[in-house]
C-alpha cells in the first residue's frame, strides 16, 4: 500500500530532477554564453539558479531524506568529544615516530635482502 502512495511522488520527482538538471545546464551554458559580461552579474545569476535548483531538489523525496540526514549529522557532530591541543600534538608525534621507525626497519630489511640477493647472484 505504501508503494502505491509513493508512486505519484516518484513520478513528480522525475520531473523535478529533470528541472534541476535543466537549471544546471542553463547555468553552465549561460555562463559560457555571457562570458563577456561582468563576473559579478554571472555569479549572481549562477547563485540564483543554484538556489532555485537546490530548493526544487530538496522538495523531492530524496532531497527530504538528505535534509533529515544532514540535520541528524549536525546533531551527532555536537556529541563528538574533540581532543585537546595537547592530545592532538602528542598523538601526531607518536604517529610520526612510528612512521620513522617503520621506515628505518623496512629500509634495513630491504638493504639486507638486497645484500643477500647480490651475494647469491655473484
Amino acid at each position: 500500500m505504501s508503494s502505491n502512495a509513493e508512486a505519484p511522488e516518484s513520478r513528480g520527482d522525475v520531473f523535478k530532477w529533470f528541472f534541476v538538471l535543466l537549471l544546471v545546464t542553463v547555468g553552465i551554458v549561460g555562463n559560457n554564453y555571457f562570458s563577456a559580461e561582468s563576473l559579478l552579474y554571472r555569479l549572481i545569476a549562477i547563485l540564483a539558479l543554484a538556489g532555485v535548483a537546490g530548493f526544487v531538489a530538496l522538495s523531492t523525496v530524496k532531497g527530504k531524506a538528505f535534509s533529515v540526514m544532514a540535520r541528524e549529522a549536525k546533531t551527532e557532530i555536537r556529541r563528538v568529544v574533540w581532543p585537546t591541543r595537547q592530545e592532538t600534538i602528542q598523538t601526531t608525534l607518536i604517529v610520526l615516530a612510528v612512521v620513522i621507525f617503520m621506515s628505518l626497519v623496512l629500509w634495513g630489511i630491504d638493504s639486507f635482502l638486497g645484500w643477500v640477493v647480490s651475494a647469491v647472484i655473484s
